[in-house]
């Protein structure tokens, strides 16, 4: 590996990664891929891109704390959810689509 490449003003360093490689990554600015096609995911056809965008990244942002956690061991837990916004309505979500009891604190 060659290190991280950041979202903004990176350096594009890993190769297969279109675009000008002189010039930095833009975040979702960029024409082109800014990462290594191995860290990539493909959306499914039958996914509509403004319904995997919350998944991508308010749903991994939700994801991350439940399964560290313990929240995917088949252990039935109560998640508290503190702030119904976007975020939270996503953890709300998650937590009661893996079977938990959850309290929305607001």
């Amino acid at each position: 590996m060659k290190g991280m490449t950041g979202t903004y003003n990176g350096d594009k360093k890993h190769g297969n990664v279109l675009g000008n490689q002189t010039t930095k990554t833009q975040g979702g600015y960029s024409e082109s891929h800014t990462v290594h096609e191995h860290f990539v995911l493909k959306i499914p056809d039958n996914l509509p891109v403004d319904k995997a965008a919350p998944i991508m990244c308010s749903g991994i942002t939700l994801y991350s704390p439940i399964n560290h956690w313990g929240g995917f061991k088949g252990n039935k837990m109560t998640i508290g959810v503190i702030g119904i916004g976007g975020l939270g309505t996503m953890g709300i979500k998650i937590a009661k689509a893996a079977g938990h009891d959850v309290v929305a604190i607001s």
